[in-house]
């Protein structure tokens, strides 16, 4: 059986009164992509920092390759931190080239991948301009150049669509699978669950500083025990207080609704038409991880409070 690529067991930090991650166990399977996801607070960042060795955990281990993280470990990985950071007065390509030495890479290789890669990302004509001449988004892509450039074997993603345009993320999306099908190892960090649910074979949640899910996706919605439609409607939404529907989330042209246990959906229908509204769409499917993972994290909340004195 192949060696987890990262293995956390049981960590824990703290930063004064402020728990930050507690109990925390993870494996990272070689060759996967792994969403890390939780609402902003929850403890993402600070469970990369630990991985990556940046703060150390109060208590329990990090394994990252099988060992401890060295110096030749860091040349293995590629980081994105959520905070960006540039050389703001540094030449673009001299920037990439300069990251790349850093990794290992030698200086006229990394100029030609950079080079390579600016073309690619649509900022071949700004290779020469100062960082500070580029707009956010622009330095978003160098950045997330600086993270590939040198192919590594594991990739560490924190909030990396944060502020970019759908054409923008899409674009990285297939790099980021790209580098996977050549058999990197993906880490992707995000509180919006939508987008790792486009990307993501597993996942990782994160709420309230504990895990509360974590396993391949299909498992998850398979396991989770949710009864879900999709519901297309043109009319009153006052059908929906009905005893059938124990959540309903708005998509705007659609609503998702989390049944009740032991509901009958075709009540739900009935009880739709009887008030005058057209359906479009009615249709059972299998729960969304946004809905997983609002009424896991509502779940432990309520066990949270209820223990509370």
């Amino acid at each position: 059986m192949n060696e987890p690529v990262i293995r956390l067991q049981e960590i824990r930090k703290s930063f004064g009164s402020n728990r930050a991650v507690e109990d925390l166990s993870f494996e990272l399977p070689r060759g996967s992509i792994c969403g890390l996801l939780g609402p902003n607070g929850a403890g993402k960042t600070t469970t990369i920092r630990m991985i990556l060795d940046i703060v150390g955990p109060d208590a329990g281990t990090v394994q990252v390759f099988g060992g401890p993280v060295t110096h030749e470990t860091r040349s293995r990985i590629g980081y994105l931190p959520e905070e960006r950071g540039m050389y703001q007065r540094m030449q673009v390509v001299e920037q990439l080239a300069f990251f790349g030495e850093l990794k290992g890479m030698r200086r006229s290789e990394a100029m030609r991948e950079a080079r390579g890669w600016l073309d690619r990302l649509g900022l071949g004509d700004r290779a020469d301009d100062r960082v500070e001449a580029l707009s956010k988004g622009m330095q978003q892509k160098v950045q997330f150049i600086a993270t590939v450039l040198h192919r590594p074997e594991l990739l560490i993603l924190d909030e990396p669509f944060s502020g970019l345009d759908p054409l923008n993320v899409d674009l990285l999306r297939e790099v980021v699978l790209e580098r996977q099908r050549d058999g990197a190892t993906v880490l992707f960090s995000t509180h919006m669950i939508e987008d790792a649910e486009k990307i993501c074979e597993r996942v990782c949640m994160i709420a309230g500083a504990r895990k509360v899910l974590d396993g391949p996706i299909r498992e998850v919605k398979r396991s989770a025990g949710l009864e879900h439609l999709v519901v297309a409607y043109q009319g009153s939404p006052e059908f929906l207080s009905h005893p059938a529907v124990a959540s309903a989330t708005d998509h705007g042209q659609w609503v998702e609704i989390g049944l009740a246990p032991g509901a009958d959906p075709q009540a739900l229908l009935r009880r739709a038409l009887e008030t005058g509204v057209t359906i479009d769409r009615f249709e059972r499917t299998e729960p969304s991880l946004r809905e997983i993972f609002l009424e896991r994290a509502g779940r432990r909340r309520a066990a949270h409070n209820g223990n509370e004195t």
